[in-house]
């Protein structure tokens, strides 16, 4: 990857608690208090038949259910709550919007 690839600006949208979206921050200035309080960017789903794995997991670390929609989600959620560093989690909480080589990239991390 060359210095030309890499993105210019990356943007962070956030979900506040009363459903309100925050849109288009700069990331490198978003307010950590925003993020940490986030709530999730996708919806919760689950149906019958579906081929992952969501659910809730009641979470020490911020004494509330937090979701997940995979194994492996639900395996990084397991090692950030029982490490002793960790002082908080969030669930997919923002979605992250960057020009890549000329193109819009969007993406909710986990």
């Amino acid at each position: 990857m060359s210095s030309t690839d890499l993105p210019g600006s990356v943007r962070v949208s956030v979900r506040q608690a009363d459903e309100s979206v925050v849109e288009d921050l700069e990331w490198a200035s978003a307010p950590l208090d925003l993020l940490r309080n986030a709530q999730p960017w996708r919806t919760f789903r689950w149906y019958k038949g579906q081929q992952h794995d969501s659910g809730t997991y009641w979470a020490a670390t911020v004494r509330d259910h937090v979701i997940y929609e995979s194994r492996l989600e639900l395996g990084r959620l397991l090692c950030a709550d029982h490490a002793p560093n960790v002082r908080h989690v969030v669930a997919q909480p923002f979605l992250l919007k960057a020009e890549v080589e000329g193109k819009l990239r969007r993406h909710i991390p986990d």
